[in-house]
């Protein structure tokens, strides 16, 4: 049986003490045991305090431990988070697992009340007392003790109840809607968990529905301890402690219904307007499951009726002007529909906002159908995709604004930006119809970090914005002295092409002043190259290596040979570190062995724009990572964020950056940036035991598996590895050391601590702008009158359907057809024609029919030259087929001569 759901029953045991058997296996004996229900998404101090809870024991003392699956010889402890999801795993296709707890005992229940993470996926709670009768409700902060309970193994056959929490709640009609049976003191913890599943039922009394517990009881009169679940019984309403994990929201639906259910009382109660009564009466048929209509609804009446016809329950309210009140006149709280309303319950668009701003409060990524999905189960109101999907715009509109009219705010916050850091570039375009175009943010304190302390590599990228006007994020990033990402420039433009490139790189040329030549490095597939080369003078430009790999897997196809498709990655970014042609041309040819089409592929490339050996800029084709990465992550996670809201996270990662970074580099102690440190000291090991010959002071002769002329004043090497890396190869650090010079003099001084310091030494001020929240109705005024500055958005594109690339298996080894010589097939499935086919054990028919038909064979020059003596044969065989009919059997002239 495997886990449902990636959730697992725990069976905690403590008190006891291990023995060991003959056979070296170790059993726990004495002691007690409870039951807690986890899943992926513990956490290990969440689990820990709670087993601490319930086994009475320190939690700064306790100690968990397991066994893997049929290991009862090895105990494994639990130290972290890392160690807990893992023990998940390893428990995948089970439903309950061991553990054992010791520490010291006595519980420090004030760590109950300081631990606030919440509960990370773990369902527990104690045991209370037996309670005869019904229970009254618990306390909104304690419905999750009530939902979540431990069962010891000790326990006797009873049914246990919630007890009441407070006494503030005894006026409400409500009946648990969990009740947990332990059957007998013989089952084990992990049976009783399992049998821990009871459903709620709706009832209709004379003061509505009211929800009451399915007992257990109702099945006494049964042979055994078989248990029936009533088939009326909506599923939607069931409630699973061991299979379902709830969130520390999950309270929430209770704590309204249960408000809900008051929220009228009847004749004479008074409402602050017609509005607030329409509210009201919404929920309260939503806490009573019934549907309703208005048969009269204005400013000063309102009455409803049951939607069932025939139905006795009526409401009736009108304004009082002496009382300044809307008040009831009629009530009758009866129903004699029988429940059938609740099927045709639509819930009024504001109270469904006001329930999915709760939720996308604690979780702002909740799809639609997670919605849609919750409220069936917290509400048993069934909604339409579209429903949802309005009432998210509806309640992220009130959580964030419009994302319309946030673009009005756009001019305001590209002040207060400019404002914050005096001597930036930002500039904000738009069309003639005063539609957002494009939007350009360069700092100036980026600006001077990037020339002050980083070498001279600009990367150019793009992502998607994440909105439903599919405008695109431009950015353009340098490298730090420890080769972490640093963001220079970025731009939003409405559409993503030639015309936007070009507008950003003037934008990007205007903020800069260049006095050493720069290296451009980009997606091949942008087709960049011609537009900086016309925008900046005396420049390089190189293809990304991430883009160049992830193309090159794309289009690799077979037939493959050799060691097959899983090496060609990896001989290609060989190709592109080789330093000497010698070296590149023996890896192009290997991959030429292995796919000609690769090579193929590889050879359209111009080896100047991504090639070591080939290439004049400053070197960069060591950096295989996604530049934009950071960019993607950041605006998948504010994707439901309006445009000023993305914005101002762009600028708040940038601050974030060179203040973390700036924090992050005071500490250091070493001349080089950590990865550059590291690799200097990685090559010093290679240069023990190197033999040097001193030919001057500057020149000097090492012996390695090769002899090589190391020249330090003009810092090469006939390695070539010095040339171009900045980082001196084992040859030069040999030759260095033994001069008694410091490596570190003759490292570049783009990867030193101090240039780092100096990328990161100003600072990026953020400015907040919240949406002016307008209504929609406001967008067609001019705006000129009161000298504000409007901005629209660009218009809505349609979505262009993305080509699935169908990325194929490294590892997986290509079939090539044994008949036709292409890829993807055999011979048996293969639909090519090749002119004309030869078998006479199956074509002599063919023919024949062909020439019963009067029709003449395919002429000699549609024949392969090989096979033109099988011809001849086929012939034969096929005149044997016909009467009537003489042939020239000669295979360069085959003709048919018809007789009279």
């Amino acid at each position: 049986m495997h886990m449902a759901k990636g959730k697992l029953i725990l069976i905690c045991q403590s008190g006891g003490e291990f023995l060991t058997k003959d056979d070296n296996t170790l059993s726990y004996e004495g002691g007690e045991a409870n039951a807690v229900n986890i899943n992926h998404e513990t956490m290990f101090d969440n689990l820990k305090l709670k087993l601490a809870e319930v086994s009475n024991l320190d939690q700064k003392t306790i100690s968990v431990k397991y066994f893997l699956p049929g290991n009862r010889r090895n105990l494994i402890t639990l130290r972290n988070d890392k160690d807990l999801k893992r023990m998940i795993d390893f428990h995948e296709n089970s439903v309950t697992a061991d553990i054992f707890v010791d520490g010291k005992v006595g519980f420090d229940h004030d760590a109950v009340k300081v631990h606030t993470s919440g509960d990370g996926g773990l369902k527990l709670a104690e045991t209370v007392d037996h309670i005869s009768g019904d229970a009254t409700l618990v306390a909104a902060n304690n419905l999750k003790n009530l939902a979540d309970t431990i069962l010891d193994s000790s326990s006797p056959s009873l049914t246990y109840s919630a007890s009441p929490a407070s006494s503030e709640h005894d006026d409400f009609e409500y009946k648990p809607r969990l009740s947990i049976n332990v059957n007998n003191a013989d089952q084990s913890p992990a049976d009783t968990v399992k049998k821990r599943r009871r459903t709620a039922s709706w009832a209709i009394g004379t003061h509505g529905p009211t929800i009451v517990a399915v007992s257990d009881t109702n099945n006494n009169n049964n042979d055994g301890n078989t248990r029936r679940r009533k088939k009326n019984t909506p599923r939607r309403s069931s409630l699973s402690i061991a299979d379902d994990t709830l969130s520390d929201s999950d309270g929430l639906p209770e704590k309204l219904l249960v408000t809900w259910r008051d929220c009228i009382s009847g004749v004479g109660q008074d409402f602050s307007s017609v509005k607030e009564f329409r509210e009201v009466l919404q929920k309260y048929a939503i806490a009573h499951r019934f549907a309703y209509k208005l048969k009269k609804n204005d400013s000063n009446r309102a009455s409803g009726v049951c939607v069932d016809e025939g139905c006795s329950w009526s409401i009736h309210a009108s304004w009082v002007p002496a009382a300044h009140s809307f008040r009831i006149k009629k009530f009758n709280n009866s129903h004699t529909c029988g429940g059938e309303s609740w099927k045709n319950a639509h819930p009024a668009r504001k109270l469904l906002v006001s329930v999915i701003k709760d939720k996308l409060r604690d979780s702002p990524h909740h799809k639609p159908k997670e919605i849609a999905k919750s409220i069936s189960r917290d509400f048993g109101i069934e909604l339409k995709y579209t429903q949802v999907r309005r009432g998210i715009e509806g309640a992220r509109e009130q959580l964030q604004g419009s994302y319309k009219d946030s673009y009005n705010s756009l001019p305001c916050l590209c002040e207060k930006l400019v404002e914050a850091n005096p001597g930036s570039l930002i500039k904000l375009l738009t069309d003639d119809d005063k539609r957002f175009q494009s939007l350009f943010v360069s700092f100036v304190s980026c600006i001077q970090s990037f020339q002050n302390g980083c070498r001279p590599i600009l990367f150019l990228d793009s992502t998607s914005l994440r909105s439903k006007y599919q405008e695109s994020l431009l950015t353009a990033t340098a490298v730090d002295a420890d080769d972490g990402f640093f963001p220079i420039a970025f731009g939003i433009v409405d559409a993503e092409n030639d015309a936007s490139w070009r507008w950003f790189l003037d934008q990007l040329k205007s903020a800069m002043s260049l006095s050493s030549p720069l290296t451009f490095v980009s997606d091949m597939d942008k087709g960049l190259k011609e537009h900086v080369d016309q925008i900046f003078e005396n420049v390089h430009h190189g293809y990304s290596m991430y883009h160049l790999i992830e193309s090159f897997k794309r289009n690799l196809r077979g037939p493959f040979h050799g060691d097959g498709r899983g090496v060609l990655p990896g001989k290609f970014l060989a190709a592109a570190h080789a330093v000497r042609l010698s070296a590149f041309k023996k890896l192009t040819e290997q991959i030429k062995q292995i796919s000609p089409n690769a090579y193929d592929w590889l050879d359209r490339i111009e080896p100047e724009h991504w090639t070591r050996l080939s290439f004049k800029g400053e070197q960069y084709n060591y950096i295989v990572q996604n530049v934009a990465e950071q960019y993607i992550k950041l605006m998948d996670e504010i994707r439901e964020s309006t445009i000023t809201q993305k914005v101002e996270a762009v600028v708040h990662m940038m601050s974030e950056v060179m203040n973390s970074r700036r924090a992050r580099s005071s500490e250091w102690t070493t001349t080089l940036a950590p990865s550059k440190a590291k690799r200097v000291e990685e090559e010093g090991a290679k240069s023990c035991g190197l033999r040097v010959f001193i030919s001057s002071d500057v020149l000097f002769e090492v012996h390695d598996d090769a002899t090589h002329v190391v020249d330090i004043e003009k810092r090469e090497c006939t390695c070539l590895e010095w040339k171009g890396s900045g980082i001196p190869c084992r040859h030069a650090i040999a030759a260095l050391n033994c001069s008694g010079r410091s490596v570190y003099d003759f490292c570049s001084r783009y990867f030193t601590v101090e240039s780092y310091r100096l990328t990161y030494s100003s600072s990026v001020v953020n400015a907040i702008v919240t949406s002016s929240g307008k209504d929609d109705d406001d967008d067609d005024d001019d705006g000129d009158e009161s000298g504000e500055v409007k901005v629209y958005p660009p218009k809505e594109q349609k979505r262009k359907k993305e080509e699935k690339v169908k990325t194929e298996d490294p590892d997986k080894r290509t079939v090539t057809c044994s008949r036709c010589k292409e890829p993807g097939h055999n011979k048996a499935s293969c639909k090519a024609t090749l002119g004309f086919e030869l078998n006479p054990l199956i074509h002599r028919h063919h023919l024949a029919a062909r020439l019963s038909l009067k029709t003449p064979p395919p002429p000699p020059s549609l024949l392969p030259s090989a096979t033109t003596r099988r011809v001849s044969i086929l012939i034969d065989h096929a005149a044997h087929l016909l009467v009537g009919l003489s042939f020239s059997k000669n295979p360069s002239n085959p003709t048919i001569a018809y007789l009279i």
